[in-house]
């Protein structure tokens, strides 16, 4: 299992849902949950779990296990975990909130720049 190719396959999913400020951070110094954390945003309820579930459904096309989904019930934030790759998918005030990133300082920045149209 290659933890880059799933991110990879997860950011361009969520890029094709128009999900917002999409970032991944290198988290495997600085953690032992994963390889990388996905990060996005999105405006409503609605583009939240399309986003996901576009996610979910392009990993398991490419043979990637979606070992659990949480937050779905409430809708503002839902963690897609992979095994190495978590991902988070936000309300956008609740993203502001959380900040992650703050949280998750001491991991690089992954480029996607390549993945994003």
């Amino acid at each position: 299992m290659d933890s880059k190719e799933q991110l990879k396959i997860a950011v361009q999913a969520a890029d094709s849902k128009r999900a917002e400020d999409i970032l991944a951070l290198d988290v495997r110094k600085v953690s032992l949950l994963a390889d990388y954390f996905m990060i996005c945003s999105a405006n409503s309820e609605r583009q939240i779990n399309a986003i996901v579930e576009e996610i979910i459904e392009k990993e398991e096309e490419s043979k990637y296990e979606v070992k659990r989904v949480e937050g779905k019930e409430g809708g503002k934030w839902i963690l897609i975990d992979l095994g190495d790759l978590i991902i988070h998918v936000f309300h956008a005030p609740e993203r502001g909130f959380y900040n992650l990133e703050k949280l998750w300082l001491d991991a690089p920045l992954v480029d996607l720049t390549e993945w994003l149209d």
